[in-house]
């Protein structure tokens, strides 16, 4: 299995609906400083959203309230959608509204870390298309990429270019044929130096493409609906093993159509795809909308809208996080309630530098606006005998874990000082436990089963030393 145990799950935030925002439809990002930057659709002074920050324990700080107005009368943006912010070289941060705007059809704009918003660019809903809902993405070259859902004379959306400055050019105009259209998702700068992305237009289910800097675009996949999925909402994301990998609303098997399937699906650069799993709607899952994360382990973690605990009231589930391996086995670590834990994400997944997994929810938490929270997910305590020695291994990066040992399953676990991987224990008579667990030291932890101690711990070996 790719994760060992039960994740540990924190509601950081729920969402009042007021001042602070609510309905955050778009993931989050950790800025250089450390704190975590995202967007609320609605909600804020003027209902049309906002831009907040909160750090990795949960303390909540409202950065800006759009002041749009979908029917005139100001020229500020509105309605952040699914793209998350992006903070580029200069240290500022970058994103798109879907709505208002000078010409009320959406906008790019800046914020700085301490609040300071202004109107990069206002789109008319000509050639530069109108309804940028994916965010940005920074290139190598130092420019702002993104999409528009819709716009021209065509009306299936454009790919165009950002200087910093608000300069914009449209590299390319979808024309609803065999190019797809309605890009909804943010662009992904592949190793390669070109830009990759989905787009979900229902009378072609949806494409893979690359496009230059420069403009030119190829097709790399048609979606079938049928065991490949179909409508490709979220992003894509380039792994370690320089294939792309993203998600699809609906298709797999049984039925393509149902809106709680969905699939993972893996993509080479020049074009071959493999599903690698087909949602249920279940327990396991079901439409996922956002862009897969590889995390430190070398697994994909996501979200799903629907799935997870079905036998909830609304009778859908209110969505899951799942991790799944390159190989396409998947795991659901967290099912969502619909409760103060939130419900219904929409936005994807990050991995902070403390090792953990930080997301919002659309719905749920205490007063229904949605949440921020995170999720740590244990990892594996491996053991090997090696002559005399036995060789204790764990992949922790961030060094979020401890290494305890103890004398006995229910005794008391004592932090080993200064212990990493690889960790090496001569061979004696007497037995002794060993894990994994996330609370810095002290030394003395509360033992297993004895009311629950602090941190959490990952898998545990028993040995005999």
């Amino acid at each position: 299995m790719p994760v060992a145990g039960q994740a540990q799950f924190q509601a950081l935030y729920s969402f009042t609906g007021g001042s602070d925002g609510r309905n955050p439809n778009a993931g989050l990002l950790q800025a250089s400083d450390g704190n975590l930057y995202g967007t609320t659709y609605n909600g804020g002074n003027d209902g049309v959203g906002t831009v907040f920050s909160i750090t990795t324990n949960g303390f909540y700080t409202s950065l800006y309230s759009f002041a749009g107005n979908v029917y005139g009368g100001s020229t500020d943006s509105g309605n952040p959608y699914y793209g998350s912010l992006v903070q580029a070289s200069d240290g500022n941060l970058y994103g798109t509204t879907e709505n208002c705007g000078a010409n009320y059809v959406g906008t790019a704009f800046r914020i700085t870390t301490s609040g300071a918003e202004s109107v990069l660019y206002s789109f008319t809903g000509g050639t530069d298309g109108n309804l940028p809902l994916g965010g940005l993405v920074q290139a190598s070259d130092g420019n702002l990429y993104g999409a528009t859902f819709s716009g021209d004379s065509y009306r299936y959306g454009t790919i165009f270019r950002l200087t910093t400055n608000g300069t914009l050019t449209t590299l390319y105009t979808f024309t609803g044929g065999s190019d797809g259209g309605h890009c909804c998702s943010r662009l992904v700068q592949a190793s390669d130096g070109n830009l990759y992305g989905t787009t979900a237009l229902y009378n072609t289910l949806g494409t893979v493409f690359q496009i230059t800097t420069n403009g030119t675009l190829r097709t790399l996949y048609y979606f079938d609906g049928d065991r490949n999925g179909g409508f490709p909402q979220g992003g894509l994301v380039q792994a370690s093993d320089g294939n792309l990998y993203g998600t699809t609303e609906v298709g797999g098997v049984p039925n393509w159509y149902a809106l709680t399937g969905g699939t993972v699906f893996r993509i080479t650069t020049n074009g071959t795809l493999t599903s690698l799993y087909a949602f249920t709607g279940g327990t396991d899952g079901g439409s996922p909308l956002a862009n897969l994360v590889q995390a430190s382990d070398g697994n994909l973690y996501g979200t799903t809208f629907y799935g997870g605990n079905t036998n909830l009231d609304n009778g859908w589930g209110y969505g899951t996080v799942f991790c799944i391996t390159t190989n396409g086995v998947e795991t659901v670590i967290y099912s969502f309630t619909g409760a103060v834990d939130g419900g219904n994400p929409v936005g994807g997944l990050i991995q902070a530098s403390d090792g953990k997994l930080y997301g919002t929810t659309e719905y749920g938490g205490a007063s229904g606006y949605g949440t921020v929270f995170s999720l740590l997910v244990p990892i594996p305590l491996n053991a090997q005998l090696n002559g005399q020695t036995i060789n204790l291994t764990w992949n922790d990066p961030a060094s979020v874990f401890y290494l305890q040992s103890a004398p006995t399953l229910d005794g008391i676990f004592t932090t080993i000082p200064g212990a990493t991987s690889p960790y090496t224990i001569p061979l004696t008579n007497s037995q002794q436990f060993f894990r994994l667990t996330s609370t810095a030291p002290p030394v003395v932890i509360n033992p297993i089963g004895g009311g629950g101690g602090p941190g959490h711990p990952s898998a545990m070996p028993s040995l005999k030393r």
